[in-house]
């Protein structure tokens, strides 16, 4: 027992440092404790709204499949391929986008580059309304070729948005404001599945005539116009919101000085460069943690949840059908991993403190894949035929497992280096995190052949 034991317990090299032994000298010469930053209600809110822009522009992606199929289907090719285009584009120019800027740490200010984001986005995102008006009459290819633009596009901010908003964070040596980052990504994936549902059940079963109208958003350009640009309204909230947190808000890491006191965040820099192989030793039972992670989540998760169906006969209930029970089979996933994210809000539950046990963790992930194999797959019949059982055990449960250690995770990067190194390492772990998700992609290929 004292071996299990001591296998969770981080020694050594490897510990925690606290800030608040940490001390300065002084004018006069001696040394003075410096003092925990304090917690704020209000940058709380807006690293939580900045959480949900990171990903609510990406799920507007996958809110106009619908669209983007209608706009495709007469081109064989592009239409069986948009899908597999969008997430190849996304996810090089994403983890190409975090590796880059993640190597790129002194002189480069990590809220221009947040800023600089959430402006792309507004970019991109009011083009693409637009452009369901303006290219209605575009050939198939032309508008594939503009779409794989608005990937690129979206992709490059968001890995621009995730390296600066990690990194701008773990300089505040704060986790509660990470876990406000994690708890606003996972609402965003939560309220596109229920908008799905919500619009599938408003259409009545007699009047859906075939499965294009079943899907649920986009199948109009109307409809693909407000979502798009409901994208831009989150993006533009964001932005007033950190502009008015930069304003109001001194430089957390200088001394509260009359000179220094109304220093604008803007203007930090970071304090060193770090290399990347020295942030992953000191990180690297946690940077792995995360990177297994979403790379288990990626491979596995999205493959089966569009591919299990319900036990039940779907003429009993339109719940059972497929128009609205695979979408909320998404919902229930995303539930768990929203409940997963904010659970590590309380004091003490976050594993951001227990790097080893949290790599162990992540790793026996891999439980869920025989479990989803228990399932009603493609309809094929079920060894445990139970809705409950997918719902309840399977996707809401993987989902929570998701949310909290990758919470912890990310949590953990201001924890295990010096206060002047917090910066490069959250946009190490944030680097990390997409590895994970691009490979995950990737292998989820091969799962789903």
């Amino acid at each position: 027992m004292d071996r299990v034991r001591r296998l969770f317990m981080d020694r050594g090299a490897y510990e925690p440092l606290d800030d608040s032994a940490e001390v300065d000298a002084g004018e006069d010469g001696h040394d003075q404790e410096r003092a925990p930053p304090r917690f704020s209600r209000l940058e709380y809110s807006v690293f939580f709204l900045l959480g949900v822009s990171m990903l609510w522009a990406w799920n507007m992606f996958l809110a106009a499949s619908t669209y983007f199929y209608n706009r495709f289907e007469s081109d064989e090719w592009t239409s069986t391929h948009y899908q597999p285009s969008i997430l190849t584009v996304s996810t090089l120019t994403n983890l190409g986008t975090v590796y880059a800027f993640a190597k790129i740490q002194k002189r480069v200010s990590y809220p221009w580059r947040i800023t600089l984001s959430l402006l792309i986005n507004c970019f991109v995102f009011t083009l693409l309304a637009f452009s369901t008006i303006v290219m209605k009459d575009s050939s198939v290819r032309a508008y594939f070729g503009f779409l794989m633009v608005m990937v690129f596009g979206a992709s490059f901010a968001a890995g621009l948005n995730q390296n600066g908003v990690f990194a701008y964070v773990a300089g505040y040596g704060r986790e509660e404001y990470t876990q406000a980052i994690m708890g606003g990504q996972g609402v965003a994936g939560v309220l596109p599945c229920v908008a799905q549902i919500v619009s599938v059940l408003a259409v009545p079963r007699e009047n859906s005539g075939g499965q294009a109208q079943d899907g649920v958003q986009g199948s109009s350009s109307k409809s693909a116009f407000i979502y798009f640009f409901t994208a831009t309204g989150v993006s533009v909230l964001t932005l007033l919101a950190f502009l008015y947190l930069l304003r109001n808000r001194p430089n957390p890491k200088q001394k509260a000085t009359d000179d220094d006191e109304n220093t604008p965040l803007a203007d930090r820099t970071p304090d060193k460069s770090v290399s990347l192989w020295t942030l992953f030793k000191k990180l690297r039972y946690l940077s792995l943690a995360v990177f297994v992670c979403l790379q288990v989540t990626m491979m596995f998760f999205p493959v089966y949840t569009s591919r299990i169906l319900s036990v039940n006969d779907p003429t009993t209930s339109r719940m059972f059908d497929t128009s609205v029970f695979i979408p909320l089979a998404f919902l229930f996933w995303n539930i768990g991993d929203l409940s997963g994210r904010l659970a590590v809000a309380y004091p003490g539950f976050s594993l951001a403190h227990r790097p080893k046990l949290a790599f162990v963790l992540t790793v026996a992930r891999f439980i869920f894949v025989p479990l989803y194999l228990l399932c009603n797959i493609n309809g094929t019949g079920a060894i445990v035929r139970s809705d409950f059982f997918y719902l309840f055990i399977v996707q809401l449960l993987f989902g929570a497992t998701n949310g909290y250690l990758a919470s912890s995770c990310m949590m953990g990067a201001s924890v295990w280096v010096s206060e002047d190194e917090r910066e490069a390492a959250g946009g190490f772990m944030s680097m990390m995190l997409i590895a994970g998700l691009a490979a995950g992609s990737f292998l989820s290929f091969i799962v789903a052949s």
